[in-house]
């Protein structure tokens, strides 16, 4: 069954009016919940009131009788005709000399906007020109359709008339926008910011599919991609990119310049039957379904955005223009500018601020908002900064006094004595951290001691987050609602307060610390023999970086000293500690070499990292990451750690284990993939994970383009893949949908990093 989110008659009101009033308030949304606290999108059909679209029917021709303010420009026109494309943009860009950066870009927006609003080929069955015929004499032109109703919608998904996905918005042409096929053939187009009816760039949105004589002509199989996630990928923020642990990348669908929707003429008049639009024309063209929303189900954008205040001569109004040109402009009333800014508005002209959308109305072609806040001068990282976590609505508020309290009061904290008796005592043992030399919230920490028999008793070791954080308390809560820790380049945004992530659950060295470990005995190959599984008591006895260990992996035959190192527990010599690594390392790679052999994929994409100013944080430089043995090391006992644990609690909790599962590819962006390494004259086998890995790690050849070429084919197989997700294992009936993909695993997890994942 298709799902809707359930909504209070004031939020279907929103669907005209823009955002909640928490919003208008300038309070945050909860970023796990749906607006105002509703439910989060995922309730059945069937759980909407009766009544709640007849006052959203009400309050729809309520808003439409309303007087809106006029758009900058005067009277709005439809801009159902295409924008102008991004050649005559940088065109625009090129003629002027050097103004600042955002005002260039405004001044190709406003081109492209104009070059939109001119009649193309007529077109009597789009929403615009309907659109034209509506109003009485006086009235403002309609440049939206009014959305379905819920009943309308409810019927349309069951009745397979209408399609749910999320929206995407290419960043780079911002009127070509996409959500996903059902049938994971190539992605549905919406043409113009008319055809996405004021839904913005991630909601879940409803389309219905346009007729087909307004379908889109592609070149090629190949010339456009769909969208697609990878988990071992990073997610682009615009041009500030944040920097985190396990990354994840969505490349936006980037078609060619010269594709254009056909005109009717060009496939109707021919008088012959239409062909199916999967196949291939003798030209090579293929047909794109294209779209226009009639429904947001949910409003996934924050309607926050960063960005530049004009001055309009004569209006009451400014005008807004949103750094991210995937947002509308936005009328903002002078009242609520800056007191000086009619005066004085080129004081103003280098000052971010943030806008939030209170108001999109169907006659309009400009959103209206309300300043939430001055940010500063763009440019200045600390502004930027918090541009970037306002507009992708995260959490960085200061932890409330409800939450603090349910922290330990009496500090320096130790453990209870009634708690070390729960648990296994584990102090003496050679235990450690090996994390990047700037982390502070040490989730996890290595053990490998030798056995008489030859073999090991390996330990990997969790903090105990669970202990501190109890179930449905104001801090279980709000750490919900967080759900992750975000980690920007210069700093961390913590899912808990810092007294937890930093110290009391934190593995910090000489420290005592609760934990919950995995210990098996395992041969030298990596055969394990036996497990456990438990809570236990842990004393770090040195926090090494990723650099000291590599060091150690490097000089097997060294003696290290003690200033070589940091502060070591003085009861585990030095070159314990270094023979310990090196068995860890030894073992890794047998169980890494195993898991390849076995059907494994790694898509290894360069990643750029910054050296930073200590005392500014401002970037100093930049250097691509060197993935090394040590991260390796880690990697290869964190992965053995969450699959065992996803054994483990299968077993125990079979209906109710919390799993992540990753889907394989989608089948159609794998063929086209297929096709274009065979025009090119690239072998390549992407008939499985493992198939795929050996292909890129084994035949591209030996030559001085080696590396390149396979850091490109590495990036081009990244954009088939499917995002991984979180389930239950009662949710899913068959277990064939539980296999990660990527990892060639039946059941996989995330144990590892309760400090930094909630999950």
């Amino acid at each position: 069954m298709e799902k809707l989110n359930t909504r209070s008659p004031q939020q279907d009101c929103e669907r005209k009016q823009g955002v909640s009033d928490r919003q208008r308030r300038g309070q945050r949304r909860d970023t796990a919940t749906s607006q105002d606290g509703d439910i989060e999108s995922g309730e059945e059909l069937g759980s909407l009131k009766p009544n709640d679209s007849k006052k959203h029917q009400k309050q729809q021709k309520k808003n439409k009788d309303s007087k809106e303010t006029d758009s900058f420009v005067g009277r709005p026109q439809s801009p159902n005709k295409a924008s102008a494309s991004g050649q005559e943009q940088e065109k625009m860009k090129s003629k002027k000399k050097n103004p600042p950066k955002h005002q260039e870009e405004e001044k190709s927006r406003e081109a492209a906007f104009k070059k939109a609003q001119q009649p193309r080929a007529s077109n009597a069955n789009s929403p615009a020109d309907k659109s034209k015929n509506k109003g009485g004499r006086g009235s403002k032109k309609q440049v939206f359709e009014s959305y379905m109703t819920f009943e309308e919608v409810s019927h349309g998904l069951k009745r397979g008339e209408l399609i749910q996905g999320q929206l995407r918005i290419n960043p780079k042409k911002y009127h070509e926008a996409f959500i996903p096929s059902p049938d994971d053939t190539r992605d549905i187009f919406l043409d113009g910011i008319v055809a996405r009816n004021r839904a913005l760039n991630g909601d879940i949105v409803v389309v219905e599919i346009l007729p087909r004589e307004q379908w889109k002509v592609v070149k090629s199989d190949t010339d456009c991609e769909g969208a697609s996630e990878s988990e071992n990928t990073v997610q682009t923020v615009q041009k500030k990119t944040a920097h985190t642990p396990r990354p994840d990348v969505n490349v936006e669908d980037q078609c060619s310049d010269q594709d254009e929707v056909i005109s009717k003429s060009t496939l109707a008049d021919t008088g012959e039957p239409l062909e199916d639009p999967s196949t291939p024309r003798p030209n090579g063209e293929i047909l794109q379904k294209t779209a226009k929303v009639v429904y947001i189900v949910e409003k996934k954008h924050s309607r926050a955005v960063t960005g530049f205040l004009k001055f309009l001569p004569d209006k009451p109004f400014a005008m807004f223009s949103p750094v991210d040109h995937r947002v509308p402009r936005i009328n903002v009333f002078l009242a609520n500018c800056p007191e000086d800014f009619s005066s004085r508005p080129g004081d103003y002209t280098n000052t971010l601020f943030i806008c939030r959308i209170t108001n999109w109305a169907a006659d309009s072609n400009f959103a209206e908002g309300q300043l939430a806040k001055t940010l500063g001068q763009a440019g200045e990282i600390e502004p930027e900064t918090e541009g970037i976590l306002i507009e992708y609505d995260i959490d960085f508020s200061e932890f409330s006094d409800e939450v603090l309290n349910c922290l330990p009061k009496d500090l320096p904290w130790s453990i209870p004595p009634e708690e070390m008796r729960k648990r296994k005592d584990l102090r003496k043992d050679c235990i450690f951290t090996i994390d990047p030399a700037t982390a502070r919230d040490l989730d996890d920490a290595l053990s490998c001691k030798p056995l008489p028999d030859g073999n090991f008793e390996l330990g990997v070791h969790i903090a105990d987050v669970t202990y501190f954080v109890e179930e449905g308390n104001a801090l279980d809560a709000i750490a919900s609602q967080r759900a992750t820790s975000v980690y920007m380049v210069q700093k961390v945004i913590p899912m808990l307060p810092r007294l937890l992530c930093e110290e009391l659950c934190s593995l910090n060295p000489l420290t005592d610390r609760l934990t919950f470990s995995v210990i098996w005995k395992i041969t030298p190959e990596g055969k394990i023999l036996s497990e456990w599984f438990g809570r236990s008591v842990i004393r770090s006895c040195v926090k090494l970086s990723y650099d000291h260990a590599q060091s150690m992996i490097d000089a097997p035959e060294k003696m290290f000293s003690a200033d070589e190192l940091p502060p070591v527990d003085p009861e585990h010599p030095i070159d314990e500690i270094h023979q310990a690594v090196l068995n860890l390392h030894s073992i890794a790679k047998n169980l890494r070499s195993q898991r390849f052999s076995g059907g494994a994929l790694r898509l290894d994409q360069s990643k750029l990292s910054f050296t930073l100013d200590k005392e500014t944080m401002m970037p100093q430089g930049c250097y691509i990451y060197q993935y090394r043995d040590s991260n390796k090391l880690v990697e290869e006992f964190m992965l053995l750690a969450n699959i065992a644990t996803a054994h483990h609690i299968k077993r125990k909790f079979p209906e109710l284990a919390l799993l992540r599962r990753h889907p394989p590819p989608k089948a159609k962006l794998v063929d086209e993939l297929q096709e274009l390494c065979d025009q090119l004259g690239i072998s390549i086998d992407l008939s499985s994970a493992g198939a795929l890995h050996k292909t890129l790690n084994t035949t591209l050849g030996d030559d001085e383009f080696t590396t390149a070429r396979k850091e490109v084919l590495t990036h081009m197989c990244s954009r088939p893949m499917q995002m991984a997700l979180y389930f239950c294992s009662g949710v899913l009936k068959e277990e064939k949908f539980f296999k990660h993909y990527a990892l060639n695993v039946p059941l996989y997890t995330h144990f590892t990093s309760p400090i930094r994942r909630y999950c």
